[in-house]
């Protein structure tokens, strides 16, 4: 990029900078966790359809170089379940001004993926873990595969990734016997885990407030098991985990629904068929894919971002009189 071109802010009307980009790289999954996708009958978008490795590089570098964003984080679907992501990720991670690139996986393929992953150029990691018991595990899931999980999360300590943290879903009814356990996983393995609230994403519309294990709760289970927990404060406004000091080692409550950090947000999301989307929980999506095949260039492509910045709104409103999720369920949107 010539040092003469401009970067152009993307900042919404309630002032919000925007340099974190969640990227879907596919819709599809290995398994079916009720808090995501229906049992059967999943509907995916045509392979045709989804953004190719090319066309996501040349979106990543227009945002990188011309618009200031400065982490892009790799998403689904189940990420690796997308053939010869390694290869992506080689060509993300020579974008000059990028400073981190991260993925978010389900870990059940990370133990034969892992040490290719991170020699292409992949610096941090985040793996759900939502049980350590197989029967649970298949309970959300629909599926098996703890094991090949856990083995995931182990090889990718191995590979020695810049960060390592796990993600377990705070769901009432589940995941209170589960706690514990999960927290001692982590303290042995000397990785965070984090705990985030259940948001209204399912495929199967079946979420209620009273589904939400919230952030209150866990820390007095946690602190019942593991003691007084110390505060740790945000290194950025704009992270969306508190965390806490617990024994030597760190544990995040993420407060998605009874303490939203919309304030903070510095996210936007491009879905695996090529759709800026500027919340999880927006109602419309700007496309850019046929506009990128129509051979749009990069201005015009900047235009469409900035329009769908523009119409931000300021928060998800789930805890307004009258929330509607979105009509895409979160395999389709990307976490």
């Amino acid at each position: 990029m010539s040092a003469n071109v401009p970067i152009i802010r993307l900042i919404d009307r309630f002032g919000r900078l925007h340099t974190s980009v969640r990227l879907s790289v596919t819709d599809r999954c290995n398994i079916r966790c009720f808090y995501c996708m229906p049992a059967v009958d999943a509907e995916f978008v045509e392979k045709s359809r989804l953004l190719s490795f090319e066309e996501i590089a040349r979106l990543a570098s227009l945002l990188v170089n011309r618009c200031g964003v400065r982490d892009i984080r790799l998403t689904g679907g189940e990420p690796l379940v997308r053939r010869q992501l390694d290869r992506l990720i080689a060509m993300l991670s020579r974008i000059e001004g990028l400073a981190d690139l991260s993925l978010t996986t389900n870990g059940i393929l990370l133990g034969e993926q892992a040490w290719g992953l991170r020699q292409a150029g992949l610096k941090r990691i985040n793996i759900s873990l939502d049980t350590l018991d197989e029967k649970v595990f298949q309970r959300i899931s629909r599926r098996s595969g703890l094991e090949k999980t856990i083995a995931g999360i182990d090889r990718a300590i191995e590979c020695g990734f810049e960060s390592i943290k796990l993600n377990a879903l705070a769901i009432r009814g589940i995941t209170e016997q589960e706690v514990g356990r999960l927290v001692e996983f982590a303290l042995q393995r000397q990785v965070t885990i984090r705990f985030i609230e259940f948001m209204p994403l399912d495929a199967d519309r079946a979420w209620r407030t009273d589904n939400v294990l919230d952030g209150d709760s866990l820390l007095q289970m946690i602190e019942s098991r593991f003691g007084k927990v110390v505060p740790i404060p945000r290194d950025d406004p704009a992270q969306p985990a508190e965390e806490f000091l617990v024994g030597e080692g760190r544990v995040g409550i993420i407060r998605s629904v009874t303490v939203p950090f919309c304030d903070q947000c510095n996210r936007l999301r491009i879905t695996a068929d090529g759709s800026i989307r500027n919340c999880l929980f927006a109602k419309s999506e700007t496309p850019l894919r046929d506009l990128m095949r129509s051979g749009a260039n990069d201005d015009e492509l900047i235009a469409k971002i900035q329009q769908a910045i523009a119409e931000k709104k300021a928060a998800h409103g789930i805890d307004q009189t009258g929330f509607e999720p979105p009509e895409r369920p979160m395999y389709a949107i990307g976490g």
